[in-house]
Order: C-alpha cells, then sequence, then structure tokens
C-alpha cells in the first residue's frame, strides 16, 4: 500500500505570517513572526513568536487556515538567501 504523498505547508508562504516587532528595551526592537490565525501556540495556550531569521523553517504537515500568497516556488528559496543568519538587533528610528 503506498503513502499518501501530502505537500508541505511552509508558513512563510502563507498569508498569516506577519512580521511583528518584539521590544527589546532601549529603543530596540528584534523581528519576530507569527500566526494571525493562532496556529503556533505554545502548550500553556501563549502565542508563539519565532524569530524572523528562522521563518523558512516553520512548516506545518496540515494547516486549516492556510492561504498560499501565490508566490512562485522559488520564493522560499529565494527568502532563505536573503534572511538574516542570526537573530539581529535593530533600532527604531526617530522622526
Amino acid at each position: 500500500m503506498e503513502a499518501e504523498h501530502r505537500p508541505v505547508i511552509y508558513c512563510a508562504n502563507c498569508i498569516h505570517c506577519k512580521l511583528v516587532h518584539s521590544p527589546a528595551g532601549s529603543g530596540s526592537y528584534y523581528l519576530r513572526v507569527r500566526c494571525d490565525a493562532g496556529k503556533w501556540q505554545k502548550r500553556s495556550g501563549e502565542e508563539k513568536l519565532y524569530k524572523y531569521c528562522t521563518v523558512t523553517k516553520r512548516r506545518l504537515p496540515e494547516c486549516d487556515s492556510y492561504e498560499d500568497m501565490g508566490d512562485d516556488p522559488d520564493f522560499l528559496k529565494d527568502l532563505k538567501m536573503t534572511l538574516p543568519v542570526a537573530d539581529e538587533l535593530y533600532k527604531f528610528e526617530s522622526n
């Protein structure tokens, strides 16, 4: 019996994957990603945020909220090449 092949769902290509600022104090912040459909949760039920530099590693075997952004197949490959390799600290720009 042949196993059914399901495509892997990469969260970075979903419309619900959002980039947010996570305050780091002293006018600084880190970039984080969150699922605005609520699919990333800790055991406590609290929302889980992930480091922006790891967004291409986020995937689910299935997701009833997944909405493909319609990007071409090379999107994730290009994203991996342009992401920072480590978590970076950013400063808020003053006007």
